[in-house]
């Protein structure tokens, strides 16, 4: 009687010892397993059934929102076309500068402008014309209220600062790969998206665009480095944005070219107090639910031997526009 009792002790001690370990196991897997890319999770997955039910946790969130729950409304992905289920890049609402960290921000201005002077309201209209920070001339927002403001976020001049308000998707595409497209029906003049990624230097732009072609050239890489060209006023200087969001970015680099301008027009916004201006996408025209988001990469083409274009547009010049960075 005595023996039998010391083994059910011993059980239950062994049972609460290994409780105890799994609990452990799972409590780290939630803290690392996000980290991992797919083949890192597939491997963890054949391990045990504990990990197994964690990394197909983690590959359905990622399936079901592309942003991380940093955008106000989910951003799924959807593939019928090949086992790919998302694409994995680390999701930054705003620009970043380079990081071997991967740390996102979550402060739109990279750089402020020391004893900028900004509207002293306390919020601000497009339709007024009471506050210096608003320019709607053209009918989209080509200046807002920033850092240096009194207004804050819910400012209604603050338009392209409160992230992504329409419902869009990622949807694989069979010649294209990865395509934006939209989830609802989306207005003329509808604010989409801003491009965020690395904020590089035009040398480190060069180096990497060096890079990604040497990598292009021996398997299927597609980059998604935006080099933006604005000449100012003067005419004699030429301002350059280089965006990489080939590892850090948003889903503006699922955007996808097209010869005929596609429907989104680029815009330079620029906030009172920031030192650089951002890069967003507005609705050329009314986009239907469904339909694909486009914008126009350019009109240069450096190499006629070039990416192969699959826009489909009447006007399509079946190469996809480059320049040299």
């Amino acid at each position: 009687m005595e023996s039998a009792t010391m083994d059910k002790q011993h059980r239950t001690r062994e049972s609460e010892k290994h409780a105890g370990s799994s609990e452990l196991l799972c409590r780290l897997a939630h803290l690392v397993l996000p980290y991992l890319d797919a083949a890192g999770l597939v491997s963890v997955s054949a391990t045990c059934k504990a990990l197994h039910v964690i990394s197909n946790s983690i590959t359905s969130r990622r399936i079901s929102d592309a942003s991380r729950s940093f955008e106000n409304h989910p951003i799924p992905f959807f593939n019928s076309v090949d086992s790919q289920l998302y694409d994995n890049f680390i999701y930054s609402p705003v620009q970043t500068l380079p990081s071997e960290s991967g740390r996102v921000r979550s402060d739109p201005f990279l750089f402020r402008i020391e004893g900028a002077q900004g509207c002293g309201c306390e919020s601000c209209e497009l339709d007024s014309d009471n506050c210096p920070c608003v320019d709607f001339d053209s009918g989209l927002p080509t200046r807002e209220c920033g850092p240096s403001c009194s207004c804050g976020l819910e400012c209604g001049n603050r338009l392209t600062q409160k992230g992504i308000s329409v419902k869009l998707k990622v949807v694989m595409d069979r010649r294209k790969g990865w395509s934006l497209c939209a989830d609802e029906l989306i207005p003329k003049g509808k604010f989409i998206c801003e491009y965020t990624g690395e904020l590089l230097t035009t040398e480190e732009a060069r180096n990497r665009q060096k890079l990604y072609d040497k990598i292009s050239r021996s398997s299927h890489f597609s980059p998604a480095l935006l080099v933006v060209k604005e000449h100012l006023p003067s005419g004699n200087v030429c301002m350059r944005i280089n965006i990489d969001a080939t590892r850090i970015g948003n889903i503006a680099r699922f955007i996808n070219h097209s010869c005929d301008g596609g429907n989104l027009c680029t815009l330079i916004v620029r906030s009172s107090g920031a030192l650089l201006p951002r890069v967003c996408f507005f609705s050329s025209r009314v986009i239907l639910e469904n339909e694909e988001l486009t914008f126009s990469y350019g009109e240069s083409i450096v190499n006629s031997t070039g990416a192969q274009c699959f826009c489909n547009s009447a006007c399509c010049r079946g190469i996809l526009p480059a320049e040299h960075t």
